[in-house]
């Protein structure tokens, strides 16, 4: 796993980085993970006066990469913004606990085995922004972290029924940890921005409020916990009313998603106390089938987060939590 700390504003941020690859041999354009396809280019197109009006910023941090890359900011920007919108990607499984005493959100993130090496964690501390601390399969996009406000957001992907222009989901968490002091504040910027595809969002703030927002380009929902929970689970399919009736069809491989979220929701279900520990043990399989792959086929959880949104303390894995322990994440104090 890549460690990168980007500071200063979004395009000096972007060019540092994207300098720094190209003076290492990385050149983004010639090793895209998919083909970028006509439809995608369109999309692209289609997407950029949203990206402007409501997330300019990232566009900046973009041209940066690509004036520190030496390529176009529409080559960078076909390779981004397409991402989790058109084919089955990060198959992930997330949850939050708030008792009273303890508020926590805990995500694994399952992807190809193959390109584990390029993963990141970023600090991010940018000019007129949260300062955070997150992970990606990608860069520039986020799929969880907390921020120094002690607003946690983590994703977990959909195949996506229907597709409209818009912010995709790396973007969105981005967004939220940059720009969101609490659920409410973030749940509101939901309601307003054009959301691209399909995905869950689950979110916790340090006033204790957690909650699962399940939402796509026609539809968005948010799921509390239930009257006598202190839990909110997630995986890779939509579970509330509204949203049933967009998720993926039977042929889609969900990595065995309603597997992952029933061995959380029922691990949750019976215990009697909340802990990071209990948390440890649910991420790493002690529960029953989240993590256990065959990385034989080109699967396995890359990396596990558990943020503790009282303490504002990151504890992470770099790899299946089956295999290796939980490690605190202390470079980027937010005391």
């Amino acid at each position: 796993m890549y460690h990168g700390r980007f500071k200063g504003s979004h395009y000096e941020a972007g060019y540092k980085y994207g300098a720094l690859l190209r003076k290492h041999g990385h050149i983004i354009t010639t090793s895209p993970t998919f083909e970028i396809t006509e439809d995608m280019r369109e999309f692209t197109r289609q997407s950029m006066p949203i990206y402007k009006e409501y997330y300019s910023e990232v566009i900046e941090e973009i041209q940066g990469m690509a004036d520190g890359q030496e390529t176009s900011l529409e080559t960078l920007c076909n390779l981004l913004l397409p991402m989790y919108c058109f084919k089955p990607q990060n198959h992930c499984t997330a949850f939050a606990i708030s008792d009273g005493e303890n508020i926590l959100l805990c995500k694994n993130s399952d992807f190809l085995v193959n390109i584990e090496k390029l993963y990141m964690n970023c600090l991010y501390s940018l000019n007129d922004t949260y300062a955070f601390n997150g992970n990606t399969t990608a860069f520039i996009q986020i799929e969880d972290g907390m921020n120094e406000e002690g607003l946690a957001a983590a994703l977990t992907f959909l195949y996506p029924c229907k597709r409209k222009p818009g912010l995709n989901p790396g973007m969105l968490i981005r967004f939220i940890l940059e720009k969101c002091r609490t659920i409410d504040e973030a749940i509101e910027a939901l309601r307003k921005i054009p959301v691209a595809s399909a995905q869950t969002i689950t979110l916790a703030d340090r006033d204790g409020k957690i909650a699962v927002v399940e939402c796509n380009c026609e539809n968005m929902e948010v799921v509390y916990p239930q009257k006598g929970e202190h839990f909110v689970v997630t995986a890779n399919c939509f579970h509330s009313e509204g949203m049933k009736m967009y998720n993926p069809p039977s042929d889609v491989d969900t990595w065995r998603s309603e597997e992952r979220y029933d061995t959380a929701r029922n691990a949750l279900s019976d215990a009697s106390d909340y802990s990071i520990e209990l948390c440890e043990d649910i991420l790493s399989g002690k529960y029953g089938f989240i993590c256990q792959y065959d990385r034989r086929k080109n699967t396995d959880t890359v990396w596990s987060a558990i943020y503790d949104c009282r303490n504002k303390k990151f504890y992470r894995v770099e790899g299946n939590p089956s295999r290796k322990r939980f490690k605190e994440d202390m470079r980027l104090k937010l005391e």
